[in-house]
């Protein structure tokens, strides 16, 4: 027997050594011992199982015991306690080993145990035994005793120590776990909020109602019904058209028959919710029909043929549609709505029903005081006139010190005053005028006027070829609107003759909201410059070459095609430079130089960016935001933080087809509970 054979040589060595050879007998003697070391620190014990039934025999029991006890007597004998702890402490990571536990493994040759039999398929002894082997393990063994609770004690400590050590691993796991799920979970926070900001910037007047929310939006394809259909229809078509080529009447009449009644499920339907219930079984038999007519009639070149004539005639009839479109916007944007129309009415009414004496606004001493802040605002407009002094008023800091210049038409003078009369702005000065008591804005001194009166400009505004159509007349459209043929948008370029003693002004459009206080405009340095305003050119828009007609030489000769253009709206004017610089003289001389139209088309800014070349001084864009009546896309913050916004476009705020998302800022100055408002249906 293999160990037998090792203890026994040990012994004898270890009685004859001695002298220069004690240290070669040690060493050989830790080499052929440390694996019972390496036992008995592990917890030294053998299984109480050994056979397949786990029940050992006697002679194994006999043999496996004097074993033990020889192997403890002599490792005891050679090493002290503390040798055997530090062996036990250092491989206690690897949990308590047995006999059998090493049976189970490729052993050395070396290391094989005489006289036990084992069954490696015997993966699990019964608990009675496993009981009684740990039982014989802690029996008091002699000398033994004391090193095997002192071991027993040290390995429960280390192992106490390891587990200690992996439960602050586990939580340093979950600790960073988590961490990085709060991390995520923050992350999906700010995609949502992300999303949301981006829908709100949707809007349904422009992009027609459409919500992510919508129920037929919950399917990644929500009308792919709808689509089949109109594919039958197309088809259809097709067919009908084949089958009435080739006199195929009975399947002609059937596909005419199919086809209205697809016509009639389908409907309006934009998306498989909005279909009628009887669409599936149209569907159905506009599907037998097809293939009842593909089988007799299909013709590849006949086929193709047809739908490319649809394509083209559905293109024509695209063409068509916007034309009309554009027409439609045009004549929306020049109207005024009935609401608007009955208030002015009313007013007006009012207005001259009153005695002289009560038509008369307070505080007119400060209408010619250098020293206030003064506003022109020419409107036909009476609520969106009332919108711009309301709002002025309501975000100043100090309203005595502002004063308002109305210049409106005969037809709405009226109703202008009467709304002001009964709805005073506050501490403020207002003044209102009738652009038709200026005689001196006549023909004979306004080049507009005269032009106006020629037959061939009267022609090219009104007649304009005499459309006979709504597309055939779109593009002429826009030349007739009123604001291009009335003084009150040409009044701009007369300030110091309507306001002679004053030597600055702010001009106000009527269809802009102020948000914030005003009054740092006036100390704004102009250096020299007449106009200030802000600026609207980006990399390749809004520049001259947008506005002015560049092949005219005069045009040419004089002005940079990649000049920067600026917006009407909100100006600040210097007086007494434009009376120096003769400002109304030099758009005097270029409107009649443009009287057959060849250096620009229409419209107040080209010749506003010719007249003020050179002499504009740029604000900063915060004081005046542009693009709220076209552009459904503009920035959030910038229309917070702006002083004024502009509805520059055919969406005005006052109309129908304005912009849902941007129509509150300007709603919220109308007094809805006046009487007159109420009365003529007007809400938000």
């Amino acid at each position: 027997m293999a160990i037998r054979r090792g203890l026994l040589g040990t012994e004898i060595n270890r009685k004859r050594g001695g002298g220069s050879r004690l240290p070669i007998l040690i060493v050989g003697l830790f080499t052929l011992l440390a694996p019972l070391v390496f036992f008995f620190g592990r917890g030294l014990h053998t299984t109480a199982s050994i056979d397949e039934n786990n029940i050992p025999s006697d002679s194994t029991k006999q043999s496996v015991h004097w074993r033990e006890t020889l192997a403890l007597q002599y490792v005891k004998s050679l090493f002290s306690k503390e040798v055997i702890d530090v062996i036990a402490a250092s491989t206690v990571d690897l949990g308590p080993l047995s006999l059998v536990t090493f049976r189970k493994n490729n052993m050395s040759a070396s290391w094989k145990v005489v006289g036990l039999e084992t069954s490696v398929d015997n993966n699990a002894a019964s608990e009675p035994n496993r009981t009684a082997a740990v039982a014989r393990k802690e029996t008091p063994r002699g000398k033994g005793d004391n090193y095997s609770a002192d071991d027993h004690s040290q390995s429960t400590n280390t192992t106490s120590a390891k587990q200690n050590r992996r439960q602050l691993r586990d939580k340093r796991r979950e600790k960073r776990a988590a961490y990085l799920m709060q991390q995520d979970d923050e992350a999906v926070v700010k995609l949502e909020n992300a999303a949301i900001e981006r829908s709100k910037s949707v809007d349904s007047a422009v992009l027609g109602k459409y919500s992510i929310w919508r129920r037929e939006n919950e399917n990644e394809n929500p009308d792919n019904t709808v689509r089949l259909m109109r594919d039958q229809m197309i088809m259809a078509r097709v067919y009908l058209s084949i089958a009435n080529m080739k006199n195929k009447l009975d399947l002609q009449q059937e596909l005419r028959i199919r086809l209205k009644e697809s016509q009639r499920a389908l409907g309006d339907a934009m998306a498989d919710t909005d279909l009628q219930h009887s669409a599936p079984e149209k569907i159905k038999a506009m599907g037998q029909v097809l293939s009842k007519a593909r089988e007799q009639l299909y013709d590849c070149k006949l086929v193709t043929g047809k739908l490319r004539a649809m394509l083209q005639t559905a293109d024509e009839q695209v063409r068509s549609l916007k034309k009309q479109s554009t027409f439609l916007s045009q004549l929306a944007a020049k109207t005024i709505p009935n609401g608007i129309h009955c208030l002015s009415m009313r007013l007006t009414i009012e207005y001259y029903l009153l005695p002289p004496e009560k038509r008369k606004f307070p505080r007119s001493e400060n209408l010619e005081n250098p020293n206030l802040h003064h506003y022109a605002l020419f409107s036909d407009n009476v609520l969106a006139a009332s919108v711009v002094v309301n709002s002025t008023i309501i975000n100043a800091k100090d309203a005595s010190k502002h004063v308002f210049h109305l210049v409106t038409d005969k037809l709405n003078f009226g109703a202008m005053n009467m709304w002001f009369l009964l709805n005073p702005p506050g501490k403020a000065t207002i003044h209102v005028e009738n652009v038709d008591d200026f005689t001196w804005l006549n023909s004979s001194y306004c080049p507009v006027l005269r032009q106006l009166e020629s037959a061939a400009m009267k022609e090219y505004y009104f007649k304009a070829d005499h459309p006979t159509t709504l597309s055939s007349g779109a593009s002429n459209l826009k030349y007739r609107n009123p604001k291009y043929l009335s003084m009150l948008n040409h009044l701009r370029f007369y300030l110091p003759q309507v306001y002679p003693k004053l030597d600055k002004i702010l001009f106000l459009d009527d269809d802009i909201v102020v948000q914030k206080d005003l009054t740092g405009l006036w100390s704004v340095n102009l250096h020299g410059k007449v106009n200030g305003a802000v600026e609207t050119c980006g990399e390749s828009f809004h520049r001259f070459d947008k506005y002015l007609n560049f092949s005219n030489p005069h045009i040419a000769r004089h002005f940079d095609p990649n000049a920067c253009g600026w917006a009407y709206g909100m100006n600040v004017f210097d007086l007494k430079e434009w009376k120096k610089k003769d400002i109304t003289g030099i758009y005097h001389k270029w409107q009649n130089m443009n009287e057959d139209r060849a250096l620009w088309k229409l419209g107040t800014l080209p010749p506003g960016l010719i007249t003020f070349y050179g002499l504009t001084h740029p604000l900063e864009k915060s004081w005046h935001v542009l693009g709220l009546g076209y552009n459904p896309s503009v920035d959030k913050s910038e229309i917070e933080n702006a002083a004024v916004v502009h509805y520059n476009g055919n969406m005005k705020p006052w109309l129908e087809l304005a912009m849902t998302k941007y129509r509150p800022l300007w709603t919220k100055y109308i007094k809805y509970d006046h009487p007159y408002v109420r009365s003529c249906n007007l809400s938000e």
